[in-house]
């Protein structure tokens, strides 16, 4: 008997576990492919693709894609995972480029601003802010009684801003392609 609650168990499962859907298609000037692939409902995903390695040409979901800790690639597998609600639009990394190479920012793109990036409940939380290469993070304005201090509670990359233990914070971004 119990062996039949297991199996029935485990076919309800496999029924029930989600099935990605995957769309490749013509990507920017250089005509290559592109692989859309989504975390319904928060879940893990894996999306098959024929790279060595990917980046993501477009975020499609409000909820954030952070290489590592909500997307990733598996070379071994040839797929793409997402999780946590990622959803975007990925390519072959390093074919993301335009005529004449590269993409490069337009006019403004070098320019300074403000964003608002907190811990909520003293937990980690990260805020995607494109920094460029050679841009600088810093704190305008501390907006919570927990410290601000960098490397400890909060940090950031050409991605984004980290913070933790409950630092929020108004940060000074002063973005630069190089």
């Amino acid at each position: 008997m119990l062996i039949r609650v297991l199996a029935l168990l485990i076919t309800c499962a496999a029924a029930l576990a989600p099935t990605g859907t995957v769309q490749a298609q013509p990507y920017g000037y250089g005509g290559g492919e592109a692989v859309d692939c989504s975390s319904r409902s928060y879940g893990y995903q894996r999306c098959p693709v024929p790279w060595r390695d990917a980046q993501i040409a477009r975020q499609l979901s409000d909820s954030q894609c952070v290489r590592g800790r909500t997307w990733g690639f598996d070379p071994r597998g040839g797929f793409i995972w997402v999780d946590r609600g990622c959803s975007a639009r990925f390519v072959a990394e390093g074919s993301a480029q335009g005529p004449g190479g590269p993409w490069r920012p337009g006019p403004g793109w070098d320019r300074g601003f403000e964003v608002s990036c907190g811990s909520p409940q003293f937990r980690y939380a990260y805020c995607a802010v494109d920094v460029g290469g050679g841009g600088r993070v810093s704190v305008r304005r501390q907006t919570s009684n927990a410290s601000c201090v960098e490397g400890q509670t909060w940090g950031w990359n050409r991605g984004g801003i980290w913070v933790d233990k409950g630092c929020s914070a108004v940060f000074s971004i002063d973005r630069r392609w190089r």
